[in-house]
């Protein structure tokens, strides 16, 4: 799935160039590493690639290994059950047992032995007619996140531990956050999944027919002249809907795989790149600046260009300079970049988002 925006990252995440094209932690873009962590699980001909049809011929420039027909361009955004059910219904085309494997595009995950064992282990249990999702434990009491809890283990010869999910729940406030990780029965959601690709459209036609309907209809066209008239008429009709909400809550046979040790990020808003940047001694993460930091801790300054940066007697800010715009804002206030977005389109500076 690589067609969102990444607001959260803005001034750097734009809607022209979004999170996942960018190389926000190296030399690769997000949407690269999430194929090389794939390299030895899937065959580049049997990657698809849901997009913006803005975003697909620098995402097409960064993949040329990946068939150029197997990039399907959503006519508008629409949520990520469509989405997910659009790829379940061409895969199905292709192949009726096709087993079907999801990834946001702007992850970062570290440790790739440890993703790739853990996949092959979820696709044993999605043989196995389950729905399967990657969980990652918590490490700390995260309100920006899903929680999913875990019941009994699968019984099973699986490569890691399965466990039956009881409930998906929406984010929570920090008080509950702080609850559920002191349980210690609940993982964040990855928004990772496996199944079958014919078992999660079983799901579409139970719990979200009108859905599953249109999906077919754009079905029966698709590689047929009709095929980019019949998807805007039926896509632009769907009620966008998020496959947690709109099947996950209230599937049947739903397992998770509680994940440790993947050095997990969604790379969601600046305060995240402390997670997966190694800072200097006195705390701070500094990418592409030249900088000066005096009595400076605990503080993010990231360029896109080179600059010097200079700070004197400050903590736990983060200075965002992407050449037309900076962002100065406290850690803390890292999930009210948000709010600039919508302060930008209320004022009509369209040139900024």
């Amino acid at each position: 799935m690589a067609g969102g925006s990444g607001t959260r990252l803005w001034p750097v995440s734009r809607k022209k160039h979004p999170k996942h094209l960018l190389p926000f932690l190296g030399d690769r873009t997000l949407f690269q590493s999430t194929l090389d962590r794939l390299a030895d699980l899937v065959r580049p001909d049997h990657i698809l690639v849901v997009t913006a049809g803005d975003q697909a011929g620098e995402l097409r420039q960064q993949a040329p290994f990946v068939p150029e027909e197997n990039f399907v361009i959503e006519p508008e955004p629409r949520g990520t059950a469509s989405v997910i059910g659009l790829a379940a219904t061409l895969l199905v085309r292709r192949d009726p047992e096709a087993m079907m494997m999801v990834f946001p595009s702007d992850h970062h995950i570290r440790n790739r032995d440890m993703f790739q064992l853990i996949m092959r282990a979820a696709l044993q249990v999605a043989r196995q007619d389950f729905l399967v999702t990657l969980g990652i434990t918590p490490t700390f009491p995260a309100t920006g996140y899903g929680y999913i809890q875990r019941g009994e283990m699968l019984p099973g010869k699986f490569d890691y531990p399965v466990y039956r999910v009881l409930r998906f729940k929406e984010k929570p406030d920090e008080e509950l956050a702080r609850e559920l990780l002191t349980r210690g029965d609940h993982s964040w959601n990855s928004g990772i999944f496996v199944w079958k690709a014919v078992r999660i459209l079983e799901e579409f036609h139970r719990q979200m027919p009108a859905l599953r309907a249109a999906l077919e209809r754009i079905g029966e066209a698709w590689q047929t002249p009709q095929q980019e008239t019949v998807l805007r008429s039926e896509w632009l009709g769907l009620q966008p809907t998020t496959i947690d909400y709109g099947i996950m809550e209230h599937a049947e046979n739903v397992a998770v795989l509680p994940a440790s040790g993947l050095e997990w990020s969604d790379v969601g808003m600046w305060d995240s790149l402390f997670d997966v940047l190694l800072p200097d001694k006195n705390g701070n993460v500094i990418v592409n600046s030249d900088h000066l930091l005096l009595d400076t801790h605990k503080s993010l300054i990231y360029t896109t260009e080179k600059k010097l940066i200079v700070t004197i007697g400050v903590d736990n800010i983060m200075i965002v300079d992407a050449g037309d715009a900076l962002l100065v804002c406290h850690r803390d206030q890292a999930q009210r970049v948000r709010q600039v977005i919508e302060g930008l389109k209320d004022t009509q500076r369209e040139e900024y988002l």
